[in-house]
């Protein structure tokens, strides 16, 4: 069973930074590309930042040269560093990984992350 399982959120006032991390487990975390998708209050789930099972990283633009997305294939977590936060970052931050093998979409249960100004 796939579990996906994010902390390090929390309140931070602008221009701060915070780090996010997502343990993941039941599954071949080295050879899954793995996302940062965040959801704020009453908008789309949006796509933050990718990473690849090499470490190649890809960013939206609203986060580029702030946030830095990074993995330990050692310790199957991948990681969000978030710095410059603004207030529109205020959102709940999910971890996300489709399968590589079995193509099957998986999901945490999502972190708040709360900019102030």
């Amino acid at each position: 069973q796939v579990q996906l399982v994010e902390s390090g959120g929390g309140l931070v006032q602008a221009g701060g930074s915070l780090r996010l991390s997502c343990a993941a487990s039941g599954m071949i975390f080295s050879i899954n590309d793995m996302n940062w998708y965040r959801q704020a209050p009453g908008k789309q789930r949006e796509r933050v930042a990718s990473i690849t099972p090499g470490g190649r990283p890809n960013y939206a633009d609203s986060v580029k040269g702030r946030f830095t997305i990074s993995r330990d294939n050692a310790r199957d977590t991948v990681y969000l560093q978030m710095n410059s936060l603004k207030p529109e970052d205020t959102a709940v931050y999910y971890c996300n990984t489709e399968s590589r093998l079995s193509k099957a979409n998986y999901w945490g249960q999502g972190t708040q992350v709360t900019v102030s100004s």
